[in-house]
């Protein structure tokens, strides 16, 4: 049975208001009390009700994290620094998982509202925009991170997706490729959007047509990479070069290579979009584009805690900010000469 405020108050042989203000930092004990209950209260175990004390206090000290995975490595970034921060600030980080579907995200949005969290950092599925509405207005500040739910007007920190997408693959057309395969998240979301648009503003500038055929969009998971790049090695002209455009889909384009015995860089580029440690321990190793996830974490953070401490004083109204993001070459793409090979006397 766990100890209540009423076994350290009666233990102390003080009343239970006296004891509740002695543990929650009311001020009105005095500082020898203060003390004397607190070591009851650690030598018979005691725990605070944060919700009870939330709900006398408006402050939970709660900061709820809803993230699609652990899967990507830019979310488990993400999930460190925020737990990070929050933590050095007395906040306590609830982790929560909605696998990038929209009812498991109404669910644990409705959750978190029951729990009287003082803030919510999300990465949106952009079907639940009325819910994240309702919660700034309900005195929940939001902040949205990686995607924009286009339903709300909602504080959201970016990565520079279409920047980062536009360079990584100028650097592939600077290396001489020209059919370059593309392997990008859905068009319902932010991040699958910008990359695509960066993509074909490189190809553009470099009047190379856009096909069809070279781009393969889909849901944020191995599964998507894997028959991506099925498709794109079985054209009759494919791709000296593949660009996935999200993490989860590049462990299955990975594979995929592997199967069919291909040796990466020589028969085929490949370049990466969001960093992971692995990728540098890859043989060969991956280049990529880092979309930034520690900074898009601290920017995060950040703008919560201003939502926060500015909710009784007019919060500021809602706006994007972006993190830039960066091409790390590493050894997984290689200049292209269109020539074939010389056969073998």
């Amino acid at each position: 049975m766990s100890v209540t405020l009423k076994d350290v108050a009666e233990a102390a042989r003080v009343s239970i208001s006296t004891a509740s203000r002695a543990l929650g930092g009311g001020g009105l004990a005095s500082e020898r009390t203060q003390q004397r209950l607190m070591r009851i209260a650690r030598e018979l175990g005691y725990r605070p009700n944060p919700i009870a004390r939330g709900l006398k206090t408006g402050q939970s000290r709660l900061i709820g994290l809803l993230i699609h995975n652990l899967t990507n490595a830019s979310f488990q970034v993400i999930a460190q620094v925020v737990q990070t921060r929050l933590k050095a600030l007395g906040y306590q980080m609830l982790l929560c998982i909605a696998d990038d579907d929209p009812q498991q995200e109404s669910d644990t949005l409705t959750t978190l509202a029951d729990h009287r969290v003082d803030g919510l950092i999300v990465v949106p599925t952009g079907k639940n925009g009325a819910a994240l509405t309702a919660l700034e207005a309900g005195d929940i500040p939001v902040v949205c991170v990686v995607r924009r739910d286009e339903g709300t007007d909602l504080e959201t920190v970016l990565a520079d997706d279409p920047q980062g997408a536009y360079a990584g693959t100028r650097y592939l057309i600077e290396l001489g490729h020209r059919r370059i395969g593309l392997v990008v998240g859905r068009q319902d979301t932010t991040s699958g959007r910008e990359r695509l648009a960066g993509y074909a503003r490189a190809l553009r500038e470099a009047a190379i047509p856009v096909e069809d055929a070279l781009i393969h969009a889909g849901h944020f998971e191995p599964e998507t990479g894997a028959v991506a790049c099925r498709k794109l090695l079985d054209l009759a002209q494919p791709p000296s070069a593949i660009f996935v455009a999200n993490h989860e889909s590049a462990l299955g384009v990975l594979r995929v290579t592997a199967e069919r015995g291909l040796s990466i860089p020589d028969d085929l580029s490949l370049l990466c979009y969001e960093d992971t440690p692995w990728f540098e321990w890859h043989r060969p190793a991956i280049s990529v584009v880092d979309s930034g996830a520690r900074e898009l974490a601290n920017l995060a953070v950040d703008r919560l805690l201003r939502r926060i401490e500015a909710k009784d004083a007019g919060a500021d109204g809602g706006r994007d900010y972006r993190v830039g993001a960066r091409l790390v070459k590493r050894d997984s793409c290689r200049a292209f000469d269109p020539k074939p090979p010389t056969p073998r006397a």
